[in-house]
């Protein structure tokens, strides 16, 4: 009997110390209001507790994040002038030491408890949060979808044929709501209020299992955007384009840009798939081969099936680049997909001559 008093006793002390910290955590620790200054022309007022990602974007200011303020994605990194702390250990992983000198941070695992100054690239004030309604979905291969979504406020975006957006995936079943980064797939000629999109599905993947199995057509969404710095060059360089999966969707955007605007580059778009059924948009490749005097498209087949009639490349995408290309030096070089695969064709293009200044690519 005195055991199970005793027990009784200290279970009623722990649950009253555990009141005790969660009563004190909300009443003592207080930062009270914190003033965000930024590129020292421009701040506001917040109250202290927050990451320093979520106040920026309740102020509609939108930083980069493609995994829900975790600190796995070190996109939203910026520079803290005064008053962000020591890194911590989230952090570490993903800062260089001229990052760490330059007082350059993950704004998400920084917290707001005191005045902050900070430094963003001007262009983040032209991101804007928009409202959309998912108008078509469309299945690409087993595991590919588009998905067009029509802009309602505001109407257009100025984008760049290489950005991207982001996509606010809501909170269903056990997951947190979510903001994911995916490409601008869209054909500018069809207009700015036109945003497609093309998007693996990924095994366990919060805001890909959203798409494919609770997005429908009609659905309201919401997104911001645009980001990113993949772009074009305005030169006349002959192109090297490289690119897999999903990485199709800034590369069909900008080779829809290049025959809206007569762009006479000569270009060759390689394209790596593991089996023949991965592949995706022939008859566009076609039509552009057509349209577009200098392109030409080369679809990769890793292992074609038994089954599968295929009298294409085989192997490694980089393999038939190697195949196809033996000098590089006066190309560019336009890469988008893994980084396993960025790696590996960044390496081969260098090999045949290609300056490293010359090669762009977006990694996901």
């Amino acid at each position: 009997m005195e055991i199970l008093l005793s027990i009784v006793i200290v279970s009623s002390i722990a649950a009253a110390l555990a009141a005790v910290l969660v009563i004190a955590r909300k009443f003592l620790v207080n930062y009270g209001e914190c003033e965000i200054k930024i590129n020292d022309s421009r701040s506001f007022k917040v109250e202290g507790g927050a990451s320093l990602l979520e106040s920026l974007t309740q102020n509609r200011i939108f930083v980069p994040s493609a995994c829900g303020g975790r600190g796995t994605c070190a996109y939203c990194k910026l520079k803290v002038v005064e008053g962000g702390g020591p890194v911590v250990p989230t952090e570490e992983p993903y800062l260089n030491a001229a990052e760490r000198k330059d007082g350059v941070r993950l704004s998400c695992q920084v917290k707001v408890r005191n005045d902050l100054r900070i430094q963003i690239p001007e262009e983040l004030f032209a991101i804007r949060e928009y409202s959309a309604t998912c108008t078509r979905i469309r299945n690409l291969t087993h595991d590919i979808r588009e998905f067009r979504l029509e802009l309602k406020d505001p109407t257009e975006m100025n984008y760049v044929p290489g950005q991207y957006i982001q996509l606010f995936c809501p909170a269903y079943d056990d997951n947190e709501e979510v903001y994911r980064a995916y490409s601008i797939a869209s054909d500018p000629a069809e207009g700015k209020g036109i945003i497609d999109l093309v998007i693996r599905l990924v095994p366990g993947g919060i805001c890909t299992t959203w798409c494919f199995e609770h997005l429908k057509e009609g659905d309201a969404v919401r997104l911001n955007g645009p980001y990113g710095q993949f772009r074009l060059t305005d030169t006349d360089a002959p192109m090297i384009m490289v690119a897999g999966g999903s990485g199709m969707a800034p590369m069909k955007c900008i080779l829809h840009h290049m025959k809206n605007t007569g762009s006479n580059r000569d270009a060759t778009y390689f394209f790596g798939a593991n089996l023949v059924k991965e592949l995706f948009y022939p008859e566009l490749m076609k039509e552009l081969e057509k349209d577009m005097g200098k392109f030409r498209f080369v679809p990769v087949v890793a292992r074609p099936g038994d089954d599968e009639k295929w009298a294409g490349e085989t192997g490694l995408v980089t393999e038939a680049l190697k195949r196809t290309i033996q000098d590089a030096s006066a190309y560019e070089g336009y890469l988008c997909g893994s980084p396993g695969m960025i790696d590996a064709a960044i390496e081969v293009m260098v090999e045949l001559g290609m300056r490293e200044d010359r090669i762009f690519y977006d990694k996901f």
